[in-house]
């Protein structure tokens, strides 16, 4: 049985928002356009694409955004842009930043920039990793939240310290904000105070969005436009943006307003982790709407016990986990939306027990 066939038979799901077919998805952008009127942009032209650019900008607290096709390009071409920009000069990233993680060195093989991994693998940089550098620095790039290490970000002040840092050297400080909707909810502030102080900042508008793919580059208007000509220059100058900007779009409002609702659904699942020492919970404590859930059990284990309480219980704890740094053990990352708001906290618990019961049992 395909995992999707099994989600779709458990009353209890986990991780993320509900699962919905593509004829449903496009069945709601078709009403959405028809209510709405909305006509192809070409080539990025069009009353939809850029009244929502100026919508991302405007929320952002920055002059001008626009739409990339993929984050990948998105976040190379700024950062390239910025140590062109300052002579070559290399870009600080943290050793779990998606570019060395997920990007298949493209930075290198491309000839975007030289990176520098900085700061521990296990914690968000400080202002005073960033000063240890003694390199002239072009960018630094940062994630907020560190999806790689449970969703942690720096405290506000050690925020405003890498800010005040970046500014007096003339770096470039770029945000990578592809969950940055969910940062602000941990932070309780507005994403404008957040992002007050970077250059340039990218946002994802599909996933916390739950749009079908696509992102925003936002900085200042001669900053994007730089980028954008860019996009052009690389492959990214798709005829019709529309499809990626409807799915997002028709569904944008409601997403970020829910996010408090996702944050405080986090930190009530991480209470009720209390009752289970044996899952060890990454961060310390939320600080976004998803955490990693570290077992006592190896990689197969874990998803032979996931399939069982799905196919007796009809509970869906995770979709994919991964080998844990020690022998038998193994790990999962926990993005909270709407499936477990509308799961009670009894049926919560009553899974919660379930799974550490068959995390304790002999293989």
């Amino acid at each position: 049985m395909t995992d999707p066939t099994l989600i779709r038979r458990c009353h209890t799901v986990f991780p993320g928002h509900r699962a919905r077919r593509p004829a449903e998805i496009y069945a709601a952008m078709a009403a959405w356009c028809e209510a709405n009127d909305v006509e192809h942009d070409v080539y990025g032209s069009g009353a939809l694409i850029e009244a929502f650019e100026k919508k991302i900008a405007a929320l952002l607290g920055f002059e001008a955004a626009v739409f990339c096709i993929s984050g990948t390009m998105t976040q190379v071409t700024a950062l390239r842009l910025a140590s062109q920009d300052r002579g070559g000069a290399p870009v600080a990233l943290h050793p779990t930043s998606h570019i060395f993680v997920h990007e298949r060195s493209n930075h290198e093989l491309l000839g975007h920039f030289a990176a520098l991994r900085t700061g521990d693998p296990q914690r968000p940089f400080t202002a005073s990793d960033l000063a240890a550098i003694p390199d002239r620095l072009g960018a630094v790039g940062l994630e907020l939240p560190m999806r790689e290490i449970g969703g942690q970000v720096p405290s506000w002040n050690e925020l405003e310290a890498i800010k005040a840092h970046c500014k007096a050297r003339g770096v470039h400080l770029h945000m990578d904000g592809a969950r940055l909707w969910e940062a602000a909810a941990g932070y309780g502030k507005p994403v404008a105070e957040i992002t007050s102080g970077f250059d340039s900042v990218y946002v994802s508008l599909y996933k916390g969005v739950g749009g079908l793919g696509g992102a925003m580059l936002a900085g200042s208007h001669d900053f994007v436009a730089r980028a954008s000509e860019w996009f052009r220059r690389q492959g990214g100058n798709v005829i019709h943006r529309s499809p990626y900007v409807v799915a997002a779009a028709m569904q944008f409002d409601a997403r970020l307003k829910a996010m408090p609702e996702y944050f405080s659904r986090t930190q009530f699942l991480y209470e009720a982790l209390r009752a289970h020492p044996q899952i060890r919970v990454n961060p310390a404590r939320p600080a976004a709407n998803m955490l990693h859930l570290h077992l006592p059990v190896s990689r197969e284990r874990a998803l032979a016990i996931r399939d069982a309480l799905a196919e007796e219980h009809g509970i869906w704890l995770f979709n994919r986990v991964s080998h844990g740094v020690l022998p038998e053990t193994s790990w999962f990352e926990l993005y909270v939306g709407d499936n477990l708001l509308a799961a009670s906290d009894e049926q919560v618990r009553a899974a919660l027990e379930r799974f550490a019961a068959a995390l304790r049992a002999p293989a």
